[in-house]
């Protein structure tokens, strides 16, 4: 089935090159600027995909690959969410239908690149909780067979980041299998047929000319309720204890004090490509945007990340030494979430006083 919501994952990218820049003096953005940023993002998606063709996307990825494997999902998001933004504007049978699927494939494809990350930041931290500045160098993935020098970490922590990479390691195997059947299905053809017909052919609502200003501005509204909801108050500092409560329970579910902040963080994003449709993206309100945006990306990883050393201290009949080693990984995480939303505050807070 396909995911009724957009997708919340992956990155801050910056905006791709050929989108436009601020609208034409003279009048409020209406349904001609949409349709331009549209067509703009849907040109940006076929370009992505005839790279990622290029360069071998269906093998092991090289960096080519990778980046345009990026550049899909990153054009994916924006058509599916300024559709979501506008979607009074655009043929209601159309919007529904190309959004979840554009949900789908930019979900699908960020798998692997989390995954990836994840093993990353977690060997990091291990080497810095254990006194080594830097994780060495690793030759090749295929050399090295996917094991890290842990000849500077303790026992309990070489054992941990053993247990790390052999299950991300995994799981983001897993993961490319996925993005590359759905790459080759006829699910994946539909939605890049339709990409091809929007660069040319924006299907706008019969009548829609209106501004589009009320439309973004519901959407910066949604924003700032739901930021208004948030605890800023317990954000007050880098760090608090309330970010261990329940931290290694056995329910394997999200940690339920992130929600609103993911929340949060996709509504931010669909504030931002709708003040890119309105504003373009050299304006200094994206810049800010932006700022704030990477502090709440930096929340999602570092969640993820605490996710999965609570998750590896869960596998059964660990050393003691290793269970402990994640305990104490999944509590630096722990840290670095509320370090992330203390920097959102601040973020916010400037936006706040900029956009006045």
């Amino acid at each position: 089935m396909a995911q009724q919501h957009l997708d919340p994952t992956d990155s801050t990218a910056g905006s791709p090159p050929g989108l436009p820049t601020a609208p034409e003096p003279g009048g409020a953005p209406t349904a001609e600027a949409l349709a331009c940023y549209l067509r703009a993002q849907a040109t940006e998606f076929l370009r992505a995909l005839r790279l990622h063709r290029e360069t071998g996307g269906a093998g092991h990825g090289t960096e080519e690959s990778v980046d345009a494997a990026r550049a899909l999902r990153r054009s994916a998001r924006r058509i599916s969410g300024t559709a979501h933004t506008f979607r009074p504007l655009l043929d209601e049978t159309w919007s529904a239908e190309l959004c979840p699927e554009l949900a789908w494939l930019s979900g699908t494809l960020a798998r692997e690149h989390a995954c990836q990350a994840c093993l990353e930041r977690l060997l990091l931290a291990l080497h810095r909780l254990s006194g080594t500045a830097v994780l060495p160098a690793q030759p090749t993935e295929e050399a090295a067979g996917g094991r890290t020098d842990r000849g500077n970490l303790t026992v309990g922590a070489a054992k941990a980041g053993a247990l790390l990479e052999r299950q991300l390691t995994l799981a983001r195997t897993r993961a490319h299998s996925t993005a590359l059947q759905a790459l080759g299905s006829a699910r994946f053809h539909a939605v890049a047929d339709k990409v091809a017909v929007l660069a040319s052919d924006v299907p706008l609502a019969p009548g829609a000319a209106m501004d589009l200003t009320p439309l973004a501005a519901a959407a910066r509204e949604r924003l700032t309720d739901a930021v208004a909801a948030l605890p800023l108050v317990t954000a007050g500092s880098p760090y608090n204890a309330e970010a261990l409560i329940h931290g290694l329970s056995p329910d394997p579910a999200p940690h339920p004090q992130d929600a609103p902040w993911h929340q949060v963080r996709l509504l931010l994003r669909l504030h931002r490509y709708a003040s890119e449709v309105l504003d373009g993206t050299d304006s200094s309100a994206h810049v800010r945007l932006s700022a704030a945006g990477q502090a709440l990306d930096r929340h999602r990883d570092a969640s993820e990340a605490a996710a999965a050393a609570a998750s590896a201290a869960r596998t059964p009949r660990i050393a003691p030494a290793t269970a402990y080693a994640l305990g104490v990984l999944h509590a630096d995480q722990r840290h670095e979430v509320e370090a992330a939303r203390f920097a959102f505050q601040q973020a916010w807070q400037k936006q706040a006083v900029g956009a006045g």
